[in-house]
């Protein structure tokens, strides 16, 4: 089994989260719902960062993931993530802009499948990115 990555998921989605935030904040207008929103992004974010980092630990975890021809993979299960996490953004953005809160923009499907894409992308992409992280998150 391979390391268990704790400190790059936190800061790819701190990263990706802070980009799903700022997309979402034009449709939130009430102050305390946009920081309820942001907590929310930036959470699942890294949950979902943290998934597809460590596929390796999450099909040990669920070893009946395994039995299923696709999603038993490490780049099938990263899909499926981050497939999952566009459509709950979409979702969410989707929710926000018809809860009354304004016009907004909405956040189009563009932007929620660029998200997903980017959570799939996150273990691919960290070796590029980790010499331009600062040290405190390098850990």
């Amino acid at each position: 089994m391979a390391e268990l990555l704790i400190g790059p998921p936190i800061a790819l989605g701190i990263i990706i989260g802070a980009y799903e935030a700022i997309v979402l904040h034009r449709d939130v207008s009430v102050p305390s719902h946009r920081f309820g929103h942001m907590i929310h992004a930036l959470v699942l974010s890294i949950l979902f960062v943290f998934a597809t980092m460590n596929t390796e630990f999450v099909l040990s975890l669920i070893p009946q993931l395994s039995g299923i021809p696709l999603l038993g993979t490490a780049i099938g299960l990263q899909i499926a993530i981050g497939v999952v996490a566009a459509i709950k953004i979409h979702g969410v953005s989707q929710a926000v802009k018809s809860g009354g809160g304004g016009p907004g923009m909405g956040e189009t499907w563009f932007h929620s499948i660029l998200i997903g894409a980017l959570i799939i992308a996150a273990p691919y992409v960290y070796p590029v990115v980790e010499p331009v992280l600062p040290g405190w998150m390098k850990f």
